[in-house]
């Protein structure tokens, strides 16, 4: 503890590097992974080529990644931009499977609801899938954030700044304490990213709340008639606006 408080500068410094690292990865994974599985999710041949191609993709180890990654993009082996690169590849591995798989829980009766009532498929997905697939979604985000978390430290053997220097730094010189801190700061950011994550889910689908907590699936008829007031619900995102209607 004494050790912590006399370089909480230096730990919160490193704590901010490491979470910008995993971040940034996990949202352009999301924004690469959700059009590519809506995509496959169309076409079986397709489908099986995606998931086969991400799953080879996570099996490629990650310090081999981060040295190969700086010679393909022509950066500095020092350059974080390396571990955004090679973090988002692995995000992506994980991100479109649980994408389809999020996709493939949405109700088919909801969605030819949808079509009845006039959405054109780019309303639909935005206004209907996209919504009511966030539950699933969000499970998978959660596995990337502490993916993430954990592979960012292994950069720290490259010489980029985050908080796996604390475990490099403290095995050189045989300070375990160092270790034990970085461990630790490593598992709270983890958490707090999950809990993060969590609350956000909540506020995303508000219909799980009004369900108990419980991801509801309405039911198709509903959706042809006017919702009452209440809490909001996913019905709520059928009612097509008049740019929607086709």
């Amino acid at each position: 503890m004494e050790w912590f408080l006399a370089n909480s500068g230096m730990v919160l410094g490193l704590a901010g590097q490491h979470m910008v690292l995993a971040i940034i990865p996990m949202i352009l994974g999301l924004l690469i992974s959700v059009p590519l599985a809506q995509l496959a999710r169309r076409n079986s041949t397709l489908r099986s080529v995606v998931a086969t191609a991400t799953s080879l993709l996570y099996t490629i180890p990650s310090l081999a990644l981060f040295i190969i990654l700086p010679t393909i993009l022509g950066t500095r082996i020092l350059d974080p931009l390396n571990v955004v690169v090679a973090l988002t590849i692995y995000a992506v591995a994980l991100l479109v499977r649980a994408a389809m798989d999020a996709f493939d829980s949405v109700d088919d009766d909801l969605r030819n609801a949808a079509v009845a009532m006039g959405f054109k498929p780019l309303a639909r997905f935005f206004q209907v899938d996209l919504p009511l697939s966030l539950p699933v979604l969000f499970a998978g985000l959660r596995v990337v954030s502490v993916s993430n978390i954990s592979l960012v430290s292994v950069a720290a053997l490259l010489g980029v700044g985050n908080l796996g220097v604390l475990f490099t730094d403290g095995l050189q010189r045989t300070f375990i304490t160092e270790v034990v801190v970085g461990i630790i700061a490593i598992l709270v950011l983890a958490l707090l990213m999950d809990a993060v994550l969590v609350v956000l889910e909540r506020l995303l689908t508000p219909w799980s709340r009004a369900a108990g907590g419980k991801p509801s699936r309405p039911d198709a008829n509903a959706l042809l008639t006017e919702p009452k007031a209440g809490p909001a619900t996913p019905h709520a995102a059928l009612r097509p606006d008049p740019g929607a209607s086709g």
